[in-house]
Parts: structure tokens; sequence; C-alpha cells
């Protein structure tokens, strides 16, 4: 068995990735581009299929490059122009030009993109017929993990596992079932810093898109509001402020289809925006060394990937507010103290308080979810730090930390399934063309 560290650097290295757009219409132009050029020919029928919270999530996004919403400019400019190689950045190659191709082949094609019967939370096919060929592409679990590839009948990939061999496959060990958070942080705390470095690159490029929000009224302006609250005198310039802010104001950039990457957590680029830019507040008041801010980031992102294991990849619960934002208060609480007892306080905060936070997709109000789950991951280390915790089986917070997020896996996995599909319904009878 691989170490312990080995181990999680490995989920860091799959995990933290720069994506350009919201991931889950990003994830079907990927799987339309890659069909596309399977195909090699012009497209003469096409089906597209996503599981229902891909369909949530990417109903109302804005997408990079255009003023068009959602999944349908995404499956056009996947076709038109996207290229597979780049991954998750499948858009930042689009000119103007292949963008209005994109979205004249929207205005003037039906597309046909509906939600599959499927209880996979990522799930995305692709079915293309030219004149004289055909190709088909399925992307599961990860956003850009394929696992069905085939050109003109002949297979090239299949991954996909009968029901019954995936329930195995799951069950197979994975060491965010059995690791505590006081051995994470242990064992983040004795990486080698050139194993982490990378993780810095988060930095520049969320403040970046952050800026961005900040200089321009973009989306809600959430972020540009709290700027400017702060210059007039009605909020001051304190840590939580500063980090509600910087996060916010990336979100309206990045949910209002800014052209400009941002480093993702565990499939999320909003979740990389909460998981790093409340830790940046956090370092422009109180500057840290590289390798510090490198090995908090790290706490982040892994305390991320941790509750995210238990209350699934997309769920009907706000990943932002009840994972990321855990990430951010344990990575800063690590910066505060180190203190392993204050980092779990800290995170049964975050279970405390935002647990109800629903996920009603992606969109331009995720920037106000996002500043109130940047606030609170502050206000959870500032608390924590003054050694104030909530106490055991207070409601869903359990005995342990790493019971708190188990139960809280429960509530979102399991408990709020209906709640999840009644957020669907009421979001696709909204958006029916009357």
């Amino acid at each position: 068995m691989r170490n312990v560290k080995e181990q999680l650097v490995n989920i860091l290295n799959a995990e933290v990735k720069p994506a350009l757009g919201c991931t889950e219409p990003v994830a079907v132009a990927l799987a339309c581009a890659k069909a596309k050029e399977l195909l090699g020919e012009e497209i003469v029928n096409h089906s597209v299929l996503v599981s229902p919270n891909v369909y949530k999530n990417g109903m109302c996004v804005g997408i990079p490059g255009t003023e068009r919403l959602g999944l349908k400019i995404s499956v056009a400019l996947g076709f038109v122009g996207g290229h597979s190689e780049n991954g998750l950045r499948v858009l930042e190659t689009l000119t103007p030009e292949e963008v209005k191709l994109a979205e004249e082949y929207m205005d003037n094609t039906p597309i046909d993109i509906s939600p599959a019967n499927t209880k996979e939370k990522v799930y995305i096919e692709v079915s293309l017929q030219g004149a004289t060929r055909t190709s088909k592409v399925a992307i599961r679990t990860k956003h850009d993990n394929f696992v069905y590839l085939e050109a003109n009948g002949e297979v090239l990939l299949d991954e996909e596992q009968p029901e019954e061999v995936a329930i195995t496959v799951e069950n197979e060990e994975n060491i965010l079932d059995t690791i505590t958070i006081k051995e994470l942080v242990e064992n983040v705390e004795a990486l080698d810093f050139n194993d982490i470095e990378f993780l810095l690159e988060g930095i520049a490029m969320n403040e970046e898109i952050a800026n961005y929000g900040l200089n321009h009224k973009v989306g809600i302006g959430v972020g540009y509001g709290i700027k400017k609250s702060m210059e007039e005198g009605l909020l001051g310039d304190d840590l939580l402020n500063n980090a509600m802010m910087i996060t916010a104001a990336a979100s309206d950039a990045r949910m209002a289809g800014i052209k400009m990457p941002v480093m993702s957590s565990n499939g999320s680029g909003n979740h990389g925006i909460t998981a790093i830019l409340p830790i940046v507040a956090y370092n422009k008041k109180f500057p840290q060394t590289d390798e510090k801010l490198a090995k908090a980031l790290a706490i982040s992102h892994l305390v991320t990937a941790y509750v995210k294991n238990y209350t699934g990849r997309l769920s009907a619960v706000c990943g932002c507010g009840v994972a990321a934002s855990t990430g951010a208060t344990a990575g800063i609480t690590w910066l505060m103290s180190g203190d392993i007892k204050k980092i779990e306080g800290a995170m049964e905060h975050i279970v405390a308080s935002l647990s109800g936070m629903i996920c009603d997709g992606a969109k331009s109000g995720c920037a106000v979810k996002l500043a109130s789950a940047a606030s609170t991951a502050v206000q959870s280390a500032i608390i924590a730090n003054q050694n104030c915790f909530v106490p055991s089986k207070n409601g869903i917070v359990g005995s342990s930390v790493e019971e708190s997020i188990q139960n809280l896996g429960r509530v979102s996995d399991k408990g709020m399934t209906i709640t999840d599909e009644v957020i669907i319904n009421v979001m696709d009878d909204m958006n029916k063309v009357k």
C-alpha cells in the first residue's frame, strides 16, 4: 500500500486543476468536443444526456466568451470549436468567430439535451451521427473522466462498469474513508514543499479573477458591492469582510462567464474559489511563508475532498457552503495556531451553521452563497481560536469531527434526495418555454 503522504499528494494532483467556466457546462462542452473529434465529419443528428445534477448546475450559468447561459450553448461550443486535449480548459481557446458560429448553431439547430435516468451525480453521454460515421462518448464520476469512447462502431475505451462491479470498485480502499482529520493534518505538515508548491498557482489565478470582479460590476456584483461599502465606511476593512469580498467577487466574475480560468477543487471552480481565497485574505492580513501557505491550501483542498467523500460530488447541499468552507476554515485555523482541537472545532462550527444551505444550481446567485461560506469560514476559525466549541451531540454535530462530517453526509446524500428532485423540478418548471 502506498504511504499516506503519497496518497494525499495524489489526491491533490487529481483534484486541484485549472478550469475555465462553470465545471458542469464545461464538462458537457468537453464531451461534445471529444465526440465531434471522433466523428470526424459534420453532425447530422445528436443526443446529449446528462445526470440530473449536471442538468441543474448548468441550466442558468454564464458561459465564458458568450453572453448566453446554460447547457445548450455549451453543447454548441463543444461541437463548433472545442479541443478535448485541453480538458476542463476546453473553452479557453475558442475564438470570437467560433463563439459566433456556436451561437448561430444554437439559434438554428434544435439542441437535444435532457436529464438521463441515472442516480449518478456526474454523468454525460453524447451520441453523434454524421452522413457516414457515428461516435459516442461518456463521462462519469469526475467531470473530465472519460469512461467510454466509440468511433464509427469501434470501441476505443470502455471503463463502464456493471452496477454490481461498480459497487465493488467503490468499496475498494479509499484513504478518505479511514483517515482522521488529525492524521490528515499531521501528514500535510510532513509533506515536502516541492510536492505541493503547485498549489500556490491557485492563489494567483483565483486572485486575478477576484480582482476583475472587484473592478467591474459583473453578475450580481456582490464583491463589488462589499468593496464599495467598505470604502464608504459601512463595512470595516477587516479579515472577515475582506475574505467575503474577494471570494464573492471571484464568483461574480466566474458565474457571469468572464473568460478567465480559476483553480478548481474537487471538480468545482467555485469550490476552488472558496477553498483558496479566504486563506489568501488571511495571508494579506497576517503574511505567511510560501511553504506554510501551500500546506494551509493542502489542508483546505483535502478537507474539502474529505467532506465531499461523504456528501457526494454533486448534491442537494451547496458544496461551497458545507465542504469548501470547511476546508478553508481548517486551513485558516491551522495558520492561526496549528492546534488540532481548534481545527476540528472550527470544522464543526461549519456543520452547525451551514449544513442546510441548498444547491439550486450554478448561477449568478452563487456569489451570495460564497460570500456566506467565506465569512463563516473565517468566523468559525476565529471563534475556535478562542477555545469556543460546539458541544458534542449537538444537533447533527457528533462526538468527533469525523462523526460530524459523516452525519452531514447522511443528511446530504440520503436525507435530501427528495429535496434535490424538488429543486430540479422547480428550476425546470421555471425554465420551460412558455
